[in-house]
């Protein structure tokens, strides 16, 4: 029955990886037309890299917490303490990137900047 969790956990983990490599990819694509747009288009380019930088910090918090995750359920079943231990250290690591990306993102909205 644990093998049976076992191999079910493991695909919902990469079920989640992959919907987290999608967000990341979707919020890069999205800020490099945000960047490359005006620029083919000759219009003003004032603004332009912050607010990219807005949209691909959005995806990219989404895509952490699909990865962070994704790392909990692959460690869920019965987990040695070599994995609760890497699964600390990711955590923690993807909750420092998670809050100082939010807490720039409150930033720019209290500027009263236009974030989409």
């Amino acid at each position: 029955m644990e093998e049976l969790f076992r191999t079910v956990s493991q695909a919902i983990a990469l079920g989640l990886e992959a919907v987290s490599v999608l967000m990341i990819a979707i919020g890069a694509v999205l800020a490099l037309g945000q960047i490359v747009m005006p620029l083919l288009r000759n219009a003003a380019t004032q603004g332009i890299r912050r607010a990219a930088w807005l949209s691909l910090a959005r995806w990219l918090l989404l895509g952490l917490e699909f990865m962070l995750a994704a790392d909990i359920v692959r460690t869920a079943i019965a987990p040695n303490w070599d994995d609760i231990g890497m699964l600390a250290a990711i955590a923690v690591i993807r909750t420092f990137l998670n809050f100082f990306l939010e807490r720039d993102l409150d930033a720019a909205e209290a500027m009263n900047e236009p974030v989409k």
